[in-house]
């Protein structure tokens, strides 16, 4: 039996149906929910959810709680300092490693939900981005079925979706871009324990901080769809316009719109538009600028190996914040799906799935041998498990190889490992 009843009236042990009011009112991604976590219960009485529905048949009945356990709900309360309090936890200094967690679904398996998942998040956004092309405002709610379905795939398998993306051909630059950037948020700050509201945060701004490439006076086909190819003084002028055009919408949140204009700032003051410089360039904004600094390497015009891409933002240490970077590499791995490397027996592989305990010794699918000089069947190879058979000794130069396209060369060896693992 469905019950509507008010913030106050909640317990622990109820069943979630469903929460009243704006997506950006509460601080959950589940619609539906067992709550059994005080810490959930009191970010929900101080939230501005207008009520709650919830199933008596699957949870506790407000008439059977106890009404004299309600913690009453201060109205007068700053705002201000529930949104400072909200962000207080987000690391800037340098912190302990955090552990990553072990996958729920072994990451074979998530492929086939992420591949649904990423061509549904596909359409969205561009239908999105011609909207936006076309003058039309974007609401929040209309991007939350591709935040909640990107959150899912990586809270069942840290890795898979980005993983996926890496190794997709097919997918148009400026959408895919805006979808991996956004899962590298949702993934990054996930590790650094987010608030799950920041979490949310971190992801829509991944999603749409280059919404204002649509809005650009040129047309991009003569690039193929990457503003990165065009003048900087033009490719410059997406971050402003796209800051300004969502801010006209009214339901995005203030700190994704700060982000949105503020990615491209770096640590010295080089970047841009407002050559922003050390503290004056916000957490989530120094996390946005290596997220889309690493995805613009490995899938724009340089066409850097995500391997090589980690080294190349190491070597920035004046552009990017160093204990935000180091969380990064925690958070996608020192090798990330889709590097080519070369074994110390002589054999290149590509990575296809990481380790939760040791970020610098991946699964590897192996692909060419470079004694004999030519391809292998190839076998699938747990690096952290083979007991030092193996190792990886760097990354791999596939120059001058009889072999396909990287690209397609990434889809058809993530294909192969995944059909070996099921």
């Amino acid at each position: 039996m469905l019950k509507r009843i008010t913030t106050e009236e909640v317990q622990l042990g109820m069943f979630i149906h469903k929460l009243e009011g704006n997506w950006f009112s509460h601080p959950f991604w589940k619609r539906r929910f067992l709550l059994e976590d005080q810490a959930m219960l009191e970010q929900l009485r101080e939230s501005d959810v207008s009520g709650v529905v919830i199933d008596t048949e699957r949870g506790r009945d407000a008439a059977l709680a106890e009404r004299s356990s309600r913690r009453p709900v201060n109205p007068e309360r700053p705002v201000i300092v529930q949104a400072a309090q909200r962000f207080q936890h987000s690391p800037v200094q340098p912190q302990p490693r955090f552990p990553r967690p072990a996958a729920v679904l072994p990451i074979a398996r998530e492929f086939g939900r992420a591949k649904r998942a990423a061509g549904d998040a596909m359409r969205v956004l561009s239908k999105t981005f011609i909207e936006v092309r076309l003058g039309k405002t974007i609401r929040a709610h209309e991007v939350e079925p591709v935040l909640d379905a990107v959150y899912a795939s990586i809270q069942r398998n840290l890795y898979a979706f980005n993983g996926l993306l890496r190794c997709q051909n097919d997918n148009e630059s400026i959408y895919r871009h805006s979808l991996a950037v956004s899962a590298l948020m949702i993934a990054l700050a996930k590790h650094m324990k987010f608030s799950p509201l920041d979490v949310r945060d971190a992801g829509m701004a991944g999603l749409l901080m280059d919404v204002g490439v649509g809005q650009l006076p040129v047309d991009l086909v003569a690039t193929g769809g990457d503003y990165a190819l065009l003048r900087p003084d033009l490719r410059e002028q997406h971050v402003v316009l796209g800051y300004t055009f969502l801010k006209a919408a009214g339901d995005i949140p203030e700190q994704v719109l700060r982000v949105i204009l503020h990615h491209h700032e770096r640590l010295d003051g080089s970047g841009y538009p407002q050559g922003l410089s050390g503290l004056a360039i916000e957490p989530l904004s120094r996390m946005a600028a290596i997220c889309d600094a690493y995805d613009t390497m490995i899938a724009g015009p340089e066409r850097l190996d995500p391997a090589e891409a980690i080294l190349s933002l190491q070597r920035q240490a004046d552009l990017f914040d160093a204990a935000i970077l180091a969380r990064f590499v925690e958070t996608v791995g020192v090798y990330p799906i889709g590097s080519f490397v070369r074994l110390r027996s002589q054999r290149l592989a590509m990575v296809v799935d990481e380790d939760p305990n040791d970020s610098a010794r991946p699964t590897v699918r192996t692909f060419w041998s470079l004694p004999l000089c030519k391809r292998l069947k190839g076998e699938t190879i747990e690096l952290a498990n083979c007991y030092g058979e193996d190792a990886i000794e760097g990354v791999a130069d596939l120059a001058g190889l009889d072999l396909p396209p990287v690209g397609p060369l990434r889809e058809a060896l993530l294909n192969a490992a995944c059909r070996v693992a099921v």
